[in-house]
């Protein structure tokens, strides 16, 4: 959890709306989210692209369970 702590806020985010959101009409990450729960995410390439994509939303979500940890202790 040391790399994720000195890992800035604004990194995390600017990830999130640039990788994570695009292209951004309709954003990429909601198109592989609905293939996934059609169950039409079949080929390796839209599971790649899935799991791309939602490196920095799952680093967000780690990074605010980390702070909320430190605030609670």
């Amino acid at each position: 959890m040391g790399v994720l702590n000195k890992l800035p806020w604004s990194y995390v985010i600017l990830g999130c709306l640039t990788l994570g959101l695009a292209p951004f009409n309709p954003p990429h990450i909601w198109e592989k989210l609905v293939m996934l729960m059609n169950g039409t995410l079949t080929r390796g390439i839209d599971r790649f692209d899935l799991v791309y994509h939602s490196i920095p939303w799952a680093l967000l979500v780690l990074k605010l369970v980390a702070a909320n940890r430190g605030k609670a202790a």
